[in-house]
């Protein structure tokens, strides 16, 4: 039951000391709570921006729309890798194989290569493309196209032009010729002219077809020859329309295939995807037996004959590649074999209202289930992996469909709407934890607060850096700060420098801070404070209790001097996991109860009492009872006037303050506990709250410790758990200590036993924790 009224006790205790913390920092945190939203707000403000943005980029359309998503389709290529392409197209290129060596073997035997004379120099006869086209026709090719266009005379004469008219008068229905859109200038001005042909090439079975691709904004081919001719028919830039090569090669070879879904090329791989065969193999025999299995290679194919040549000039980029331009043979190549195949790649949604409607309903969708999440972190790495789902999504749409979605538009705002909450969030935190810096630096000194900075690592770099910002001020035009001492129950603490008397003496200043700094709460606190430092400078006279020195108001916050005491606190000699000797802890008992009856007679209660506010001045090495800074005068007027218990509640230390100051009820035997806990730890080496206790709530500590019968007794006494059951004064205890039996060691003092090596003895355990009523 005792260990139940205790643990109730504690968490009344806590509670109201949350609720006190609230009132300091009500307006505080509601300015915080009030940003805090904002930035939630303004989340929630980038998220839907970057969805109607998305939405109207991808409905306009522009050119950097047009850039990112076409490189959408380069990456999506680039992922799938090269597959195997149609078996029906082979492609008879002008290499640079093709060039040289038929020119070096006829140079070096002339008679023995006569049927090299055709390829003897580059441009080759016409006679030579004449030769190849009979050949091919013999073997069953199903069409012959040439990627040449043939617009003028031949630098041969007209026999090699007449030539190719033979060849084409027999086999034309199964022959392609190119045209090519070409710019021109002139006086009226720039314009494009089909270039065909010369005429009498151009004979009615004889297909012809536009050789020009259209090259999107980043400067890559994506899309059918047919797209160019389209785009300058509708800007009325051309009078003369002619289906594309491609077309052209289709119809020529009788290819019955479906009207294409999209206008891009679905392109195979980057290069050698379909059969390439050397122009000069035709012509030598041995490979034209070998190689090419007399023309069988040929046989219901579709060939297409063009330069591979680098001397060609006639590369370009394309969409299947970041950076290695394609032979003009092979992009037709590859178109012919998309519109064979039904692989044209479309836009899923044509409609610029619909696709930017689809692109918000996306994007807007993705924000929805990117919130559910609470952290911004994970709502950024959510929206990334939607962001890759969708990505994924797209990337099946074109290998399954060839349809193309808005995929980089929408992947970057789902992605920008994680990272816009991630960063109002990261905003947010600095935003609250400049408030709660500014509130702990303000009541650093609550117990509260005190335990929230224990336990936040970054608060106590905050706090530090706070610290490292106080040293060199200069309060009251008089006390510089050295150095952050500490914080007591209400207040905070520093070692100062008193500039104005000679040789700059070390004293500690101690701040009281007030709960807040309305008019009527500054004054009561002023009243206090008066109370407080009357009651200081009236215990300062004992030579064990630090001296008032001055004490001042300024900045609406209250500061007391006291004098310095150079030494080290107890805590440093009772050793965690280290006895003293019953005499010597006798001995201690006796010595703070004497500097605690000067206290009790002067009607304060200390309420704080523990090792670490007990120091052992270094120069008599007595003891001396410091940090007062939970004193209070038991006055029924002072205890009346105060509006809140903010000075009554959870003052004390965990293990040191019984359960009725834990109620914010303390008694004068108080700090009788506190000091017969400071007994325990002497004689167990053990801190009381780590000590068990029985179900009436007693400590159990005996069996911890080597220790007689009576002192004992006196022990159980002074920490009873009920206050009623305790002496009820100080002298009572001294007198009870004062007729044990003197041991031997008695006569050795604190002074002889430590003062050579207390260094040695110094407590390397934690400190004792700041008591906040958590059980």
């Amino acid at each position: 039951m005792a260990e139940e009224s205790r643990s109730t006790s504690i968490k009344k205790s806590l509670s109201a000391a949350q609720n006190q913390l609230s009132k300091f920092t009500k307006g505080n945190l509601t300015a915080s709570l009030h940003q805090s939203k904002l930035m939630v707000h303004f989340g929630h403000l980038l998220s839907g921006t970057s969805a109607i943005l998305a939405a109207v980029l991808s409905a306009s359309g522009g050119d950097g729309v047009k850039l990112i998503e076409t490189q959408a389709l380069t990456t999506f290529f680039q992922i799938r890798g090269p597959i195997t392409a149609p078996q029906d197209i082979v492609i008879l290129a002008v290499d640079d194989q093709s060039i040289s060596i038929p020119e070096q073997y006829y140079r070096t035997d002339p008679q023995q290569y006569a049927y090299l004379e055709p390829l003897k120099s580059f441009p080759y006869q016409r006679a030579a493309y004449a030769q190849v086209i009979s050949k091919l026709m013999k073997a069953g090719a199903r069409t012959v196209a040439l990627g040449i266009v043939f617009d003028g005379p031949s630098s041969y004469g007209e026999a090699d032009d007449q030539q190719l008219q033979s060849v084409l008068q027999k086999y034309g229905n199964k022959v392609t010729l190119a045209a090519v859109y070409e710019d021109f200038t002139t006086h009226q001005g720039s314009f494009q002219q089909l270039t065909q042909p010369q005429e009498m090439f151009r004979m009615g079975s004889v297909s012809i077809g536009s050789v020009n691709f259209p090259v999107e904004v980043d400067g890559k081919v994506h899309r059918l020859a047919s797209e160019y001719s389209q785009f300058l028919a509708q800007e009325n830039v051309i009078t003369t329309k002619i289906p594309s090569f491609g077309e052209a090669v289709l119809g020529a070879a009788q290819e019955n295939y479906s009207q294409p879904r999209g206008d891009r090329i679905y392109f195979w791989g980057n290069g050698d995807r379909f059969k390439i065969v050397p122009f000069w193999y035709v012509f030598d025999s041995e490979n034209w037996n070998n190689y090419l299995q007399q023309g069988r290679v040929f046989q219901n194919k579709i060939v297409l004959i063009g330069a591979t040549s680098q001397l060609s000039n006639d590369y370009h980029r394309v969409a299947v590649s970041a950076h290695d331009p394609m032979a003009g043979v092979e992009i037709h190549a590859h178109a012919i074999a998309t519109l064979m195949e039904n692989k044209t790649i479309g836009t899923a949604i044509t409609s610029p209202i619909l696709r930017g409607l689809f692109v918000l309903l996306l994007v807007g969708g993705a924000t929805v289930i990117v919130t559910i999440k609470k952290r911004g972190v994970s709502r950024f790495f959510l929206s990334i992996a939607l962001a890759s789902i969708w990505g994924a999504i797209s990337y099946s749409s074109f290998i399954y469909s060839q349809l193309m979605f808005p995929t980089i538009v929408p992947m970057i705002a789902i992605a920008l709407t994680g990272l816009s909450y991630l960063v109002t969030e990261v905003a947010r935190e600095k935003i609250n934890k400049q408030k709660l810096f500014l509130i702990f630096q303000k009541y650093k000194s609550s117990p509260i607060i005190q335990e929230i900075i224990s336990q936040q690592d970054d608060l106590k770099d905050l706090i530090q850096q706070r610290d490292l910002a106080l040293n060199g001020k200069i309060l009251a035009a008089r006390y510089k700060i050295i150095k952050v001492l500490g914080a007591g129950g209400f207040s905070e603490t520093y070692v100062a420098e008193d500039i104005q008397r000679p040789g700059n003496p070390q004293c500690v200043v101690k701040q009281l801070k007030p709960a807040t700094t309305k008019a009527e709460s500054l004054a009561l606190a002023r009243r206090l404070f008066s109370a407080e430092a009357k009651t200081l400078e009236k215990l300062g006279t004992h030579h064990q209790i630090p001296q008032l020195l001055a004490y001042f108001e300024e900045d609406k916050e209250f500061y007391l001097v006291q004098e310095y005491i150079l030494g080290h606190p107890l805590n440093q000699e009772l050793i965690s996991g280290k006895c003293i000797t019953e005499s010597l802890t006798i001995t201690l008992l006796k010595e703070l109860l004497l500097i605690l009856r000067f206290v009790h007679e002067n009607g304060v209660i200390h309420r704080d009492i523990k090792p670490n506010n007990i120091i052992r001045r270094h120069s008599d090495w007595k003891l001396v009872l410091i940090d007062f800074g939970a004193v209070k005068e038991v006055s029924t007027q002072i205890t009346e006037s105060l509006d809140s218990t903010a000075f009554t509640i959870g003052i004390g230390t965990k293990g040191y303050a019984p359960s009725e100051q834990c109620f914010g009820r303390p008694k004068y035997n108080s700090d009788i506990y506190a000091i017969g806990m400071i007994g325990i730890k002497a004689l167990t080496g053990i801190s009381p709250h780590e000590l068990a206790r029985d179900s009436d709530g007693e400590v159990k500590w005996i069996d911890k410790a080597i220790v007689s019968q009576p002192l004992t007794e006196i022990i159980n006494k002074m920490i009873s758990e009920d206050y009623k059951q305790r002496y009820q004064s100080v002298l009572e205890v001294l007198d009870e200590l004062h007729k044990l039996p003197i041991c031997e060691d008695s006569k050795i003092n604190f002074h002889t036993k430590y003062s050579t090596d207390h260094l040695s003895l110094l407590d390397t355990d934690s400190p004792t924790t700041p008591w906040t009523g958590i059980s």
